[in-house]
């Protein structure tokens, strides 16, 4: 499964910018619909296109391998 770490990513901008981010900010700058990220946040194994990983990867000037994480399957059910 893929992970996202969007929340990390807003808590980092947070601490590197001084300020607070919402979600509809971070949708309205990226392009991307709230609910769509809104969902990527909260829901485990949500299925995301590839578009919005990379408008998500331009707003955070990051590389696609720290805003998502694969989780093996494995490790899931172990929980």
């Amino acid at each position: 499964m893929l992970r996202f770490k969007i929340k990390e990513m807003i808590a980092k901008k947070e601490f590197d910018e001084n300020r607070r981010i919402t979600i509809g900010e971070v949708a309205e700058a990226a392009g991307i619909h709230r609910m769509t990220l809104s969902k990527m946040i909260n829901q485990r194994g949500y299925n995301s296109g590839t578009e919005n990983l990379d408008r998500l990867c331009d707003y955070f000037g990051c590389p696609i391998e720290e805003l998502v994480e694969h989780v093996p399957t494995k490790m899931l059910n172990a929980e």
